[in-house]
């Protein structure tokens, strides 16, 4: 069934979740699936995810927000026909086909749950 006002979801990219979820290997992660995708979450707060509009989606801190969207591959997160809140980061294309430039993307949103009070 399609919604109306709702993008055709596809499937979230695979190869991608494994990559991020060998970077994690070490980290107290739990995966959720969300929005289509498949969430990594520290303490309850989702870090980063491979995202069902393709990319990575990364929660980052709100005032570097607009400061890494000038980064190559990143974008703002839209959620439907809005805007997500500040502080989620959509990256895609090559960027993410660099092992260094993943894992630096995937450290930023551990780093920032990670600062976060853990939710009970």
């Amino acid at each position: 069934m399609i919604r109306r006002g709702y993008p055709q979801l596809v499937p979230y990219d695979e190869a991608l979740a494994d990559r991020v979820r060998s970077l994690l290997i070490d980290q107290q992660v739990s995966k959720k699936r969300m929005f289509g995708g498949i969430a990594f979450l520290v303490a309850g707060h989702m870090a980063v995810a491979a995202s069902s509009q393709g990319g990575l989606m990364v929660r980052v801190e709100p005032v570097a927000g607009e400061r890494l969207l000038t980064e190559p591959g990143a974008e703002p997160v839209v959620m439907g026909s809005r805007p997500a809140m500040k502080g989620w980061v959509l990256v895609r294309g090559v960027t993410l086909t660099d092992p260094v430039a993943l894992e630096a993307w995937v450290q930023r949103g551990l780093r920032y749950v990670q600062s976060l009070p853990p939710k009970s």
